[in-house]
């Protein structure tokens, strides 16, 4: 920081004319605004080095934040990419587990139904048999009945 012109001698007549200060009063009040000043003011070099700290430093941040953002959708990318090949993988093997299955479920209904038809044949000649001795003995009857 640089250093501000003051007057302190102006300063302290003007506080003990105007202000009707004794001269301990105004030069106290002087060497205090004086120092005062001289440490905390700030000028317009310093601003503008402030200013111009300030911006490098907000560039470098874009910069850094703009890297940091490519960076992260790259490996968000990758994750994505990975990802999708499990998925599909994980699909794949899915889907041969339920072919597996089908044809065992398949398997075990041709069976099923290997069994059921097989179940009906022998009903279906166990009751013709039936009815065929039925016929016939209605036919024997008949004939004894005719020929006595």
């Amino acid at each position: 920081m640089a250093s501000v012109a003051f007057d302190t001698l102006k300063f302290a007549r003007t506080l003990r004319d105007k202000a009707q200060l004794s001269p301990e009063q105004a030069e106290g009040f002087a060497v205090a605004v004086s120092e005062a000043v001289q440490g905390d003011l700030a000028t317009r070099t310093d601003l503008q080095t402030l200013d111009t700290g300030l911006r490098n430093e907000m560039q470098t941040l874009r910069t850094e934040l703009k890297n940091d953002m490519q960076t992260l959708r790259t490996e968000l990318k990758n994750d994505m990419q990975t990802l999708r090949t499990e998925l599909k993988n994980d699909m794949q093997t899915l889907r041969t587990e339920l072919k597996s299955e089908l044809r065992e479920s398949e398997s075990r209904l041709e069976t099923k139904l290997e069994r059921q038809r097989s179940e009906i044949v022998k009903w279906m000649f166990g009751t013709i048999g039936f009815q065929t001795l039925i016929i016939l003995g209605a036919v024997i009857a008949l004939v004894r009945v005719i020929r006595p």
